[in-house]
C-alpha cells in the first residue's frame, strides 16, 4: 500500500517546503522481544513489519523521495488480543495493578498511542524508525 500511494505523498510535500509527507505502520514490541509469549506467528509478523519500515525508508530516501516512513510499536495496550473481549462501547480494559511490574506501572492508553502518532507525524527529523511505546517493557525484559 505505500508504494501504491507514494506519489501521491510526495506530491503532497511540493505545497509545504520543508515538510515532508510520512507513513506510520503499526507494529508491536512483539517484534523485537526474544520471547514467544505464546504467539510465535505474531512475532514474526511484527518482526517482519519492523524490518519492512525500515527497508521501505531506506530505498524511498535512496531514491530522494522526500517521504518519512517509520513505525510505532506498542506495548501492552487494551485490546481484544490482550483482554479477550471488548465492552459494548467497543473499548477493552485492562487493570492497571496487572500491569504494575513495568516501569510506568500501567498498560497503555488511548492518550499514550495518540502522543506517539503524532511525535512521529510531526517529526520532520525522523525518518526509518521503531518507536517503541511501551512503557518501559523492554527495559525489563530481553530484547
Amino acid at each position: 500500500m505505500t508504494t501504491a500511494f507514494l506519489p501521491l505523498l510526495e506530491k503532497a510535500t511540493e505545497h509545504q517546503p520543508g515538510f515532508s509527507d510520512c507513513v506510520i505502520n503499526i507494529t508491536s514490541i512483539s517484534g523485537s522481544v526474544l520471547k514467544s509469549q505464546a504467539h510465535f506467528s505474531h512475532n514474526a509478523s511484527k518482526g517482519a513489519a519492523n524490518q519492512l519500515t525500515k527497508i521501505l525508508a531506506s530505498e524511498v530516501a535512496n531514491h530522494g523521495i522526500k517521504v518519512r516512513i517509520n513505525a510505532i510499536a506498542p506495548g501492552v495496550f487494551p485490546s481484544e488480543m490482550t483482554t479477550g473481549e471488548s465492552k459494548d462501547n467497543q473499548k477493552s480494559e485492562i487493570p492497571t495493578e496487572k500491569y504494575g511490574h513495568l516501569p510506568a506501572r500501567r498498560p497503555g492508553n488511548g492518550r499514550d498511542m495518540a502522543n506517539a502518532i503524532l511525535f512521529a507525524a510531526t517529526n520532520q527529523y525522523l525518518n526509518g524508525q521503531i518507536v517503541a511505546v511501551d512503557g518501559g517493557y523492554l527495559l525489563k525484559f530481553e530484547q
